[in-house]
């Protein structure tokens, strides 16, 4: 007979956890209801929005796809994770305010995250690749144009470039 709870360990935010969850759990549910981690947004629950992304081992995921359970062992980070100790915005998220990619806020963790990884890689991306990158997000308010300055912003900055002329 197979089990319905295991215990899952790993690191949340750099933080060690662990917790009992049920096999069939994702990990938007885990994340949300036994960490709180509010900026895990639940959308459209087939991996299809991107509100529900996160970092795992780095890489971006959607976590409403993903099962609680194969986060053991995993380095998983949220956009809570992302603040400075005093609670200061990180330099892509300071970006989003700067260029006014924020109206609802629903889908900005979400990007925010894919943006994280995109720029930790540490390369220039042209406007059609950086596109590309973001494809898996949708936002039904700011047009992603802001969102996309934003990144490439944050990028260019990152890399020690002034941001070229539009």
């Amino acid at each position: 007979m197979e089990r319905q709870y295991e215990t899952v360990r790993f690191i949340l935010n750099g933080r060690e956890v662990e917790r009992v969850v049920d096999v069939r759990a994702s990990l938007t549910d885990m994340l949300r209801n036994d960490f709180r981690m509010t900026s895990v947004k639940k959308g459209c629950e087939v991996g299809e929005c991107g509100a529900c992304n996160v970092l795992i081992d780095g890489e971006a995921f959607n976590s409403c796809i993903y099962l609680a359970v194969w986060a053991e062992g995993k380095h998983i980070r949220t956009l809570e994770g992302l603040l400075g100790p005093n609670g200061e915005l990180s330099d892509i998220q300071q970006a989003f305010v700067e260029e006014s990619a924020i109206q609802c806020g629903f889908c900005t963790p979400g990007f925010i995250l894919t943006a994280v990884e995109i720029l930790e890689s540490g390369k220039e991306y042209s406007d059609e690749e950086l596109r590309k990158l973001l494809s898996g997000h949708l936002c039904r308010c700011t047009g992603y144009e802001n969102i996309l300055r934003a990144v490439k912003k944050t990028m260019y900055r990152r890399l020690g470039k002034g941001l070229p002329a539009d």
